[in-house]
């Protein structure tokens, strides 16, 4: 063929650096020609978001709250990316994490005297890891033991994990006080996170709303992910086996074990997403709980090129989207799928332009290819 795709040898930093920015730039184009078409002025339709997400100290705080179990998925589906274990099912393993921190703010802590403040929390967070972990060791070990394909195995367990917690507050867990509405009883007073306005040391530059301390508890988990990713040997494992699981063999890595352990740590973060939903804002298990973001944690881990700081920044930006959609729904009578328009369009730009900075398209020429038919 007189063209050809060949990978380059040494990918240019600027064009790592360029090439996600011109991606977003396309995007809004692209977008913005969508909004032509039906109607729309993309201009204002962009102001209104941008107001929606980071116009005032009550929106840049909705950011943040929306942003916070996107930041918890996003680094658990990175990890396991960085080994190219495909873990699709963070939705499930953030369901199984509310699910195990409900059950002990809702029973653990009426049978235990002594779990009280602070160390109900703990008790929750753990609880919540542990379930998640458990739910990501199931694909897990099924691929590293009997070599079963991960992206169904996980992604189905989503099913399973989502359906379990909808039996719970629609059936046994059900607020028996709750009018109709599809939930367990209100946590105690213990078992909720306080938000930053409450916390009286913490300097108030703004006002933060309902933004809680699990929003600085995905932070310490990235700064910790990126310490293991990449000041350690386990780091050093996880990076090499995702490039060449051959050669790991031959240096003597040990491919199993690695992959469970990957899969507790990918599955407990994302369970602690689930934790940080039902005590620091539901502050119950209840419908709603589970809303996409393990699906969206996809989109995060790939445009932040499955760095934990990068991680941190893009589930910000796709929780403006959402938060943008919203507003844009209510003050311009636009549906909110606009925002999740944006969203497909900015990472579908982004990959392609992955594509363009690790590899190049070459023109053999017309006489190349007859010789190559030849």
């Amino acid at each position: 063929m007189p063209l050809q795709i060949e990978p380059r040898l040494a990918p240019s930093r600027l064009a790592n650096v360029l090439a996600p920015l011109v991606a977003i730039v396309l995007a809004l184009l692209f977008s913005g020609i969508l909004l032509v078409a039906v109607g729309v002025d993309p201009l204002e339709t962009y102001r209104a978001m941008l107001r929606g997400a980071f116009g005032s100290a009550y929106a840049i705080s909705e950011t943040l709250v929306r942003a916070t179990p996107l930041m918890f998925t996003g680094l658990a589906v990175s990890i396991a990316f960085r080994m190219l274990f495909w873990n699709i099912g963070a939705e499930g393993q953030l369901a199984m994490g509310a699910f195990a921190a409900s059950g002990v703010a809702l029973f653990l802590s009426q049978s235990v005297p002594w779990l009280k403040g602070p160390a109900l929390l703990l008790a929750m967070a753990l609880a919540a890891f542990a379930a998640g972990a458990v739910w990501g060791l199931i694909p897990g070990s099924l691929k590293a033991f009997l070599g079963v394909n991960e992206i169904i195995t996980s992604l189905m367990l989503n099913y399973v994990a989502i359906l379990w917690i909808q039996y719970l507050y629609y059936g046994p867990w059900k607020d028996p006080q709750g009018f109709g509405f599809p939930g367990t009883a209100r946590f105690p007073d213990d078992a909720v996170l306080p938000r930053l306005k409450d916390t009286a040391w913490l300097p108030q530059l703004f006002d933060t709303g309902r933004v809680h301390w699990g929003l600085f508890l995905a932070i310490v988990a990235a700064v910790l992910l990126w310490l293991v990713l990449d000041r350690t040997r386990w780091g050093y494992e996880i990076k090499v086996i995702g490039e060449n699981p051959r050669a790991a063999r031959y240096a003597g890595m040990n491919i199993v074990r690695n992959i469970l352990l990957v899969m507790i740590v990918s599955g407990g973060l994302a369970g602690l997403a689930g934790f940080s939903q039902v005590a620091g804002i539901s502050y119950r298990l209840q419908q709603g709980i589970v809303v996409g973001d393990g699906y969206t944690a996809i989109i995060v881990a790939w445009l932040a090129r499955l760095n934990p700081f990068g991680v941190l920044l893009v589930a910000t930006l796709l929780a403006a989207l959402f938060v943008g959609g919203d507003q844009i729904q209510i003050t311009m009578g636009l549906p909110a799928a606009v925002a999740q328009v944006l969203q497909g369009a900015i990472l579908f730009f982004v990959l392609a332009s992955s594509f363009f900075t690790q590899y190049r398209i070459r023109w053999t020429g017309r006489r190349a290819a007859v010789v190559g038919e030849q």
